[in-house]
């Protein structure tokens, strides 16, 4: 019975898709979805817009992260760091800054003999901007009277934000210190580490290099591109460098996210209801909210293809040279986000050609169309190469900032030359293993997910932030894609043609690739599989006089599947017992532990 019960609902989701689908009538004989002719309600469009993101935002920012954490720090290289303390320390609580290397911690009774307080601490690329609890040794917090502290660097070049000491009772010890950045926000300490107060999973690089660009500080991450650290940069300027402050901006844009979809599908299937019941669909699904809500760089990159696509679609459809233009431009700034837009670019150039492939085999014998192909070839040689490469080279100006180098020289150049070629080196021969990595075909079937954190709570609950799709959305797209499939091979259907080729554009790349990959790399596919759900929805309101029974009920229970998620999407605990039976959908789930 018990293992009945763990299958209720993966059984439950197959039965709605199921029933989801077979609400089509054979495709041979649908009416294909167009946008053409369907009146237009835009104060409706903004009340539902308006009521979804909102929805999302509060849930997307709430438990972001502590918006108070030290953002003073001190480079201990060649320093030693003398604290003074009423009381003998039972424990230390030390928040590492950036940088690595080692500590010395060391006591002294009369302030010139010191001994080993306790072991020596290792700030290595894994420790840096977090908590970090440092029990002392019973005996000396047993003594009584003040004493001295001497930290000092025992190799490397750390940097340290603050040193709070505790006494047995777990009271802050006053503290005094020449080096007052160390001991000057003491109130900041939590009681122990956790993702409200401190990085996790790949933060450790990408909120880190986003303040090191603020410092004019040479980074130490240097295999992606600048600008999405530097979007990510802007909730730093504006939250301080704070656990919500680098979430800030990915989890902004991921609000964001949605109106330009809802945009995206009011151009593509026009009305209010599909439009919005889409939007629904990707406001409840795991990746765009796990992933957005990291201070990580694959939001900006996600961005900004939706809208590369949505401009592309606008020239596509009505042949508008600026949408066009914006198209180029955006896929600049995804490129210098993210070398995966490049993907999205080769769909983009795909689409441009066989736009022009048909144009000439329809109107080939219009003297006309030459000159007229000539002309817009130039214009995306501008507005999708040179513009996106001048954008790709001026979001290098950090690096020369932290070199005190000029953009037009030639020292920047062989800056930004240099690390493409260690881009390229690193990503083309990384060879690594990790235990919750996954292929391709394991992103489409939802197969693998990541975990991006684990902890057991204080009552042996489960705490955890996993990242995959929702199921719904992840195997309910595969099916739309198939029937997208079908109807751009036999009905000769453009719009399904577009959806299809910006999918694969984002996938068949990865099937070439040997490299260690993991599911979030599937994130910009989902959101051909939103575009792809909502295209059956329309399909659906063309022949179906009840279809709002079949959407509606399928971005319900895309929402209720994420309410029954979200403690494995946010950090909140869940008994492992809950969690094994409601949330372990197929064994291969890593959500009651590690991978065996």
């Amino acid at each position: 019975m018990s293992q009945l019960l763990n299958y209720a609902f993966p059984i439950a989701a197959a039965l709605l898709l199921l029933a989801f689908f077979l609400g089509l009538p054979p495709l041979q004989s649908c009416k294909l979805p167009a946008p053409s002719g369907r009146r237009s309600n835009w104060r409706l469009d903004l009340l539902l817009l308006a009521l979804i993101t909102g929805v999302y935002a509060g849930v997307a920012f709430r438990d972001l992260g502590n918006t108070t954490a030290p953002q003073s720090f001190v480079p201990m290289l060649g320093r030693e760091a003398v604290i003074t303390l009423d009381q003998h320390p039972a424990e230390l609580m030390l928040y590492t800054g950036v940088g690595m290397g080692g500590y010395r911690f060391e006591i002294s009774e009369d302030g010139e003999s010191y001994e080993p307080l306790l072991e020596d601490f290792t700030q290595d690329h894994v420790a840096v901007l977090k908590w970090h609890s440092l029990p002392a040794p019973t005996l000396t917090a047993r003594k009584e009277g003040g004493c001295s502290v001497k930290i000092s660097c025992s190799y490397g070049d750390p940097w340290l934000g603050e040193a709070v000491f505790l006494n047995s009772d777990g009271e802050i010890i006053p503290a005094s210190c020449e080096e007052s950045a160390l001991c000057d926000e003491q109130q900041t300490v939590p009681p122990e580490y956790s993702i409200d107060n401190s990085t996790y999973f790949d933060e450790i690089y990408h909120a880190r290099t986003a303040w090191e660009h603020l410092n004019g500080i040479w980074p130490y991450e240097i295999s992606h591109p600048p600008l999405g650290k530097l979007i990510l940069g802007l909730g730093i300027r504006l939250f301080g460098m704070t656990p919500f402050g680098w979430r800030f901006s990915g989890t902004m844009f991921g609000v964001l996210m949605l109106p330009v979809t809802y945009l995206f599908l009011k151009k593509l299937f026009g009305g209010c209801a599909v439009p919005a019941l889409g939007t629904a669909v990707f406001a409840a699904d795991f990746m765009h909210f796990v992933q957005t809500r990291i201070a990580t760089i694959d939001t900006y990159g996600v961005f900004f293809l939706l809208l590369m696509y949505y401009f592309m679609y606008v020239w596509l459809s009505e042949d508008r040279g600026w949408a066009l233009a914006l198209s180029g431009v955006c896929f600049g700034l995804g490129a210098a986000s993210k070398w995966t837009c490049l993907y999205a670019g080769a769909g983009l150039g795909v689409l441009w050609a066989l736009h022009w492939l048909l144009r000439f085999v329809r109107e080939g014998r219009d003297q006309k169309l030459f000159p007229a192909f000539v002309k817009n070839a130039a214009f995306c040689v501008l507005f999708f190469v040179a513009v996106p490469g001048l954008i790709y080279y001026l979001s290098y100006l950090p690096y020369g900032t932290a070199r005190n180098v000029a953009p037009f020289t030639r020292e920047y150049w062989d800056i930004v030359w240099g690390n493409q070629t260690n881009m390229f080196s690193y990503h083309s021969q990384l060879v690594a293993t990790h235990p919750y990595s996954s292929k391709w075909y394991q992103w489409m079937l939802n197969i693998r997910p990541i975990l991006y954190y684990m902890q057991t709570g204080p009552n042996g609950e489960r705490v955890r932030i996993a990242a995959f799709l929702n199921p719904l959305l992840c195997w309910g797209g595969l099916m739309a894609l198939f029937m997208l499939g079908y109807l751009a091979a036999f009905r000769r259907d453009r719009k399904a043609a577009f959806l299809l080729i910006g999918y694969l554009a984002q996938l068949l790349p990865w099937v070439f690739i040997d490299r260690l990959t993991f599911a979030y790399h599937y994130f910009p596919c989902a959101a051909f599989l939103v575009l792809a759900i909502a295209y059956v929805f329309a399909l659906m309101r063309e022949n179906r006089k009840d279809w709002l029974w079949y959407a509606g009920g399928f971005a319900l229970a895309c929402a209720a599947v994420f309410v029954l998620f979200y403690p494995e999407l946010s950090a909140h605990p869940i008994s492992e017992e809950l969690a094994d039976r409601a949330l372990r959908w197929l064994p291969t789930w890593p959500l009651a532990g590690i991978f065996s």
